[in-house]
């Protein structure tokens, strides 16, 4: 993994942002790993930086590391307690989510959230937490669709939405309850999926409704 760039000049604050950046590969949630300039494997940092909001310093860090930003990101839950790569008293981390098609940013590494590598104990707990806050936020966010490409096929979308929730879904159940969403458009390219006629690939695009329940209604859908 790439080594961490240096902090920000400017006066630093007294807490770190950490950043656990997730993406959804080969079924499972993945995170981003990267070496330190004391050479150890880190979930990427910084300290904050006074008068500057949290997530904007988040957000930078996440397009230092990415070179082009991401798409979706959240805060998680601010850790007083455990062992931090720094001498910090409190770290704050932010959730971000990254399409699979997406490069590798230079030198980092994705590594399974349940197989990571050794981290202190402060940043293990943020990255096994990220799940339930990416869990959190689908209900009301499009968690789901930004860890796909811009365009996708059902089936990929339905497999987001599985691994976030941790079960599988009636495969009907859940086209009926995404078509009552408004949630995503057909477009006009289709793709191979092996055998078979191909599917037709679609993209995020909430239409406005008034009223009414905007997101997918899980409680509705099967097993």
């Amino acid at each position: 993994p790439r080594a961490m760039s240096s902090p920000k000049s400017r006066r630093r604050g007294g807490a770190t942002i950490d950043l656990v950046l997730c993406s959804a590969r080969a079924g499972r949630l993945h995170v981003l790993v990267v070496r330190s300039a004391a050479g150890k494997l880190v979930l990427p940092f910084v300290w904050s930086v006074d008068g500057e909001a949290l997530e904007q310093t988040a957000r930078d860090l996440a397009k230092d590391i990415t070179g082009h930003g991401i798409p979706w990101m959240a805060p998680g839950v601010a850790i007083a307690s455990k062992k931090h790569p720094t001498d910090a008293a409190l770290s704050v981390p932010f959730v971000g989510v990254m399409s699979a098609t997406m490069p590798t940013p230079g030198g980092s590494a994705w590594y399974p959230v349940d197989a990571l590598p050794t981290l202190t104990a402060r940043q293990k707990a943020m990255a096994d937490g990220a799940l339930e806050t990416l869990r959190l936020h689908m209900d009301v966010s499009p968690v789901a669709f930004r860890l796909l490409p811009p365009v996708f096929t059902l089936s990929e979308l339905q497999q987001a939405y599985e691994l976030l929730l941790g079960r599988p879904l009636h495969k009907a159940s859940f086209r009926r309850a995404l078509q009552a969403a408004y949630l995503a458009e057909p477009t006009d390219e289709w793709r191979s999926e092996g055998r078979g006629r191909p599917a037709q690939l679609f993209r995020f695009s909430p239409r406005k409704r008034r009223g009414g329940h905007r997101s997918v209604r899980f409680d509705l859908i099967g097993h």
